[in-house]
């Protein structure tokens, strides 16, 4: 097949003289609503996850986000993450939005360019709660989300997606691994720490109190992916079609697999257990979807059921007390999603992004795992130092 033309967060970058082009915009006014719908998509599958008298609070946890990280986005955070500044942060130049109104940026309206990257903001500092629920008090953590979003999210979204260091040296992440999921995955692991577990953890069977809402969440969360993904494109071209199809594939054979190993390891196949999978078949495609082929991604879904599924199954032997396993979905997912991105890349599928460990380049897996240790490393402090 032909190459397909770029990295589109390069493009943006380096694009002379760029013109709105109308097809990308409709695709990605609808692509920006998608991403929106995966918060309150959250809300169902946390809130169904957690007891009955939990389940209103731990909701709320998810759809303040929409509010708080929104306006914190806006005001500062955008200008942070995507404004003209040094390898390590953006500058103040889009603060207050100002400079971001109708001009093309790319070939995007630059306001609504904005928007979709404050949909991946407001659901990555949301994923966090997961870890948390039901020992946070509300108003802290209204502030820790806002506090992370702006010295967490946005200097690493900076590094990786607005020009910065991690993106220099051939980091590929298509849609977040990094910035989202294992910047979420590693917060809620350190926050879950600090917090410590809560006072009736192993002394008694803490049950999901809605199944119903854990499998309608994991639906509208698969459903609001396909934008996440496959808008990450930033436009209405081939590798929209790519990361689209491969967010399509992914997910089912990560579930197969996940419902596989419950079977054998506990002779029955559970509903959250076959939801859990989907969510981590959709967190180890996102860096990945627009680098590698769709048998590559059906690949790629497999063997990232093992290392979460594990995982899940090694932390409810301890006194960690990660509520709702963020750390092993979103964390150990994001990380065996983007090494594996250094594994299963085509340049013949995405000529922008680079050859990986099958393609006869074994060094991306290197350049992925410094994006992988970087992002571990700071998110993780910084995050203790909020707390």
């Amino acid at each position: 097949m032909p190459p397909v033309t770029g990295s589109p967060l390069l493009a943006t970058l380096r694009d002379a003289a760029p013109a709105v082009v109308p097809a990308d915009t409709a695709w990605m006014l609808v692509a920006t609503a998608l991403v929106l719908l995966m918060t309150p998509a959250l809300a169902f599958f946390y809130g169904g996850l957690v007891r009955s008298k939990n389940s209103l609070n731990t909701m709320m946890m998810s759809f303040v986000a929409l509010g708080a990280v929104g306006i914190t986005w806006a005001l500062l955070a955008y200008s942070l993450a995507f404004g003209e500044g040094n390898a390590w942060i953006g500058g103040t130049a889009n603060a207050l939005l100002g400079g971001v109104g109708l001009e093309a940026k790319g070939t995007l309206p630059h306001v609504l360019f904005m928007a979709f990257q404050g949909t991946f903001a407001i659901i990555t500092a949301a994923l966090i709660s997961g870890a948390v629920v039901e020992r946070m008090r509300f108003g802290p953590y209204v502030a820790f989300i806002v506090l992370w979003t702006l010295l967490v999210y946005a200097p690493v979204a900076h590094w990786v997606w607005g020009g910065g260091w991690l993106m220099t040296r051939g980091v590929l992440d298509f849609a977040g691994g990094t910035v989202v999921h294992i910047n979420a995955g590693i917060s809620a692991l350190v926050a879950a720490t600090v917090l410590g577990s809560r006072k009736d953890y192993s002394r008694q069977a803490i049950l999901p109190h809605n199944v119903p809402f854990v499998l309608l969440g994991a639906g509208l969360l698969w459903f609001g992916w396909f934008g996440f993904n496959g808008g990450s494109a930033l436009a209405a071209n081939e590798l929209a079609a790519l990361a689209f199809t491969n967010t399509f594939l992914a997910p089912m054979a990560t579930m197969v697999v996940w419902v596989l190993l419950d079977y054998f390891r506990t002779g029955r196949a559970t509903a959250v257990g076959g939801a859990t999978g989907i969510v981590v078949g959709l967190v180890a495609i996102t860096p990945a979807a627009g680098f590698v082929s769709p048998t590559g991604a059906i690949f790629l879904g497999a063997i990232a059921a093992f290392p979460s599924y594990f995982a899940i199954v090694y932390r409810s032997r301890t006194r960690l007390d990660d509520s709702l396993d963020v750390f092993a979905g979103h964390g150990i997912g994001g990380m065996t999603g983007a090494l594996l991105t250094g594994v299963f890349a085509q340049k013949a599928w995405n000529a922008a992004g680079a050859d990986g460990l099958l393609a006869g380049n074994a060094a991306q897996v290197g350049v992925q795992a410094i994006g992988v240790l970087a992002s571990l490393v700071y998110a993780g402090a910084m995050t203790f130092v909020i707390l």
